[in-house]
């Protein structure tokens, strides 16, 4: 019965301290080569005839092999596949005006979105 207490206890110590380097409000997208981050502020969406937006919608930025993944809440479409440039230290900065307006700016406290395709367009201004 200790035995099975101590491996419970030691995985409980693992998942938790995972979770928290995992987690970390200071990490930085711009330094690392994998990272999840939720950022929570005001979002927006408009296309296909759908109006959405929420006031405390969150936004999960997943990077993964130098493309980010943006996950809204809120029923709001997400985007795919963004790349980006390092602008500084800790910044990184997406602008592409050849297909329709594509700027998003990312830190480790704040992302602003403004994206347009195909005649849809997504706005974010959230902090973590």
């Amino acid at each position: 019965m200790k035995r099975i207490f101590s491996l419970a206890t030691l995985i409980c110590l693992f998942i938790v301290a995972l979770t928290s380097i995992s987690c970390s409000k200071t990490d930085d997208p711009a330094d690392n080569d994998i990272f999840v981050g939720t950022y929570k502020g005001r979002i927006t969406y408009l296309g296909d005839k759908i109006k959405k937006s929420a006031d405390n919608g969150s936004i999960t930025v997943i990077k993964a092999a130098g493309s980010y993944y943006f996950r809204f809440s809120d029923g709001i479409p997400d985007l795919k596949g963004v790349t980006f440039k390092k602008e500084g230290d800790h910044t990184l900065v997406n602008i592409d005006l050849k297909e329709g307006v594509k700027i998003i700016r990312i830190n480790a406290s704040s992302l602003n979105i403004l994206y347009t395709k195909d005649g849809k367009i997504w706005t974010a201004n959230g902090k973590r």
